[in-house]
């Protein structure tokens, strides 16, 4: 199979202010891309709110696209106004990611000082004693989300080259929470809540795919990609894995960012970034853990 994505060189698209999209009216401005694939996760988001409660291990549900809407919504009409060649799609928010955020892989510093997304956050309902919401000013480190921000951002200084031609979603938009406040991944959910909660995403993940014109879905992870397989079953769309970055799996504690450029060389993503770092090298990322808020940052 021929995996090399055709590359057209496009310069990357101004930034509105801030400023344009507080004065945005929500209702209107659902004609644009953007607006038509918010809408797209409110239908979801309301679907799956509609489904009677999650049994154990599960006591609590996080929807992010309630709380952190704003936030949210400021990412995808900041960087969602074309169609995109490429997917990359994860499995559901984390706790200090999207949880947090509003933000697919939203570790909170990317969020904030790279890909400039603000806005605020409030609680959700029911929140878990043991995992508080603080949006944006969460000081943990999520390390999925810098691992895989941290990746995007050494290859591409500026988010709007990302952007041009790639887009990240996550299969589901929900967080689940144990009693002792550990994080329930949906494959830890009872085999009948987890097919009625996978049905909604499945669908919805067609739409997504439909309505960005995406070509190439590169799934994070096993479970993302063997339910985008399954969800654009006969679509003209081709689904790759790419290995997760949580410290759960061995292989990313091992090198994860050589792993995942080498990868995504592999597929011909590289080509859309517009370059790859000094010789073809992911340049030096920064230690997880450390002082994030003190690192350089290049202007949007």
């Amino acid at each position: 199979m021929e995996n090399r994505l055709e590359v057209t060189m496009t310069e990357p698209e101004p930034l509105q202010a801030d400023e344009d999209e507080d004065t945005e009216d929500e209702e209107g401005d659902e004609g644009d891309l953007a607006g038509r694939f918010l809408r797209l996760e409110r239908e979801q988001d309301a679907e799956l709110r509609a489904l009677s409660p999650f049994g154990a291990p599960v006591t609590h549900v996080y929807h992010p696209l309630q709380y952190a809407w704003r936030p949210h919504r400021r990412f995808v009409r900041r960087y969602l106004r074309t169609p995109k060649r490429v997917l990359f799609l994860g499995m559901n928010p984390g706790p200090f990611g999207m949880a947090q955020t509003g933000v697919p892989f939203g570790e909170a510093w990317h969020v904030r000082e790279w890909l400039r997304v603000t806005g605020a956050v409030t609680k959700p309902p029911g929140e878990h004693p043991k995992r508080p919401v603080l949006g944006l000013s969460c000081h943990r480190s999520e390390v999925s989300g810098a691992r895989f921000w941290g990746l995007i951002r050494a290859l591409c200084p500026d988010p709007r080259v990302f952007f041009r031609h790639c887009f990240v979603h996550n299969h589901c938009p929900l967080l689940f929470l144990a009693a002792s406040g550990r994080n329930v991944p949906p494959t830890e959910l009872p085999p009948p809540e987890r097919d009625r909660l996978l049905g909604p995403c499945d669908r919805a993940l067609a739409r997504a795919v439909g309505l960005l014109g995406v070509g190439l879905v590169v799934a994070v992870g096993r479970f993302a990609e063997r339910r985008a397989r399954r969800a654009l079953a006969g679509a003209a769309v081709r689904v790759e894995g790419l290995p997760h970055p949580s410290p759960r799996n061995p292989r990313a504690n091992r090198g994860w960012e050589e792993l995942a450029k080498t990868r995504l060389g592999e597929l011909g993503v590289l080509e859309l970034f517009g370059g790859q770092g000094e010789e073809g090298t992911v340049p030096q990322l920064p230690q997880l853990g450390g002082n994030l808020g003190q690192l350089p940052v290049s202007p949007v």
